[in-house]
């Protein structure tokens, strides 16, 4: 999948994507990643997705302490760091291409008794899941990742073998194009999907999916 930079990325508001660094506060914590969108572009800053995904969880309405977490497509690594941070075992996971610059952000914003929470792995959606343990992990957490519609198959692949039937998925978007929708639908042939919350200043929603229970299982 190549990196390529959203349709909107050629218009207004993104002078913050070329600075070299974005700070935040969260979880009593400074955190301040670096961007580079020159070399790896929507990879690698800051959307807005993954501020109000960050947001809601420091907001307490998930209990993450001791919870085995796993970020998809993470980027910067914002909400992987910020999910570390409230208490939970996380592995940040992005395409190889990504690692290091996630690795760097990841390792300059955890302190070193919170750096054993964190782990960075190459995942691939849809490729390389042989790596990771079939339903290993209690929460899965997206920012802005369902942009792409080539990536919808391999996405929803990835988001079933990672869950168990007691597994929460929380997905932060943007609803931009239709195709957005569509993902959303063909989400919910597999998982029960709700919207549980929404930031009407940055037009961000927040999505909470959980497996659907099959007759068989019953």
């Amino acid at each position: 999948m190549a990196l390529v930079t959203y349709e909107e990325a050629a218009g207004v508001g993104l002078q913050k994507f070329h600075k070299p660094f974005a700070t935040f506060s969260f979880a009593n914590h400074t955190i301040r990643v670096r961007q580079d969108w020159r070399q790896l572009g929507v990879a690698a800053v800051v959307w807005d997705a993954a501020v109000v995904l960050s947001t809601y969880l420091e907001m307490g309405a998930v209990d993450l302490r001791g919870c085995s977490a796993v970020e998809l497509g993470a980027g910067t690594g914002l909400v992987g760091i910020v999910a570390a941070l409230l208490g939970a075992h996380v592995t940040v996971t992005d395409r190889k291409v990504a690692l290091e610059f996630l690795k760097s952000n990841v390792q300059a914003n955890l302190p070193p008794h919170v750096q054993t929470n964190a782990v960075v792995k190459e995942l691939t959606w849809g490729q390389n899941l042989e790596s990771f343990s079939p339903g290993e992990f209690d929460l899965i957490l997206g920012a802005d990742i369902i942009y792409l519609e080539e990536t919808f198959t391999d996405l929803l692949q990835t988001l079933e073998y990672l869950c168990s039937d007691h597994s929460v998925i929380l997905l932060a978007c943007r609803i931009r194009y239709e195709r957005d929708n569509n993902f959303l639908a063909m989400m919910e042939r597999q998982f029960t999907v709700s919207k549980i919350y929404y930031d009407p200043e940055k037009d961000v929603h927040i999505y909470k999916a959980q497996k659907r229970i099959q007759r068989g299982d019953l």
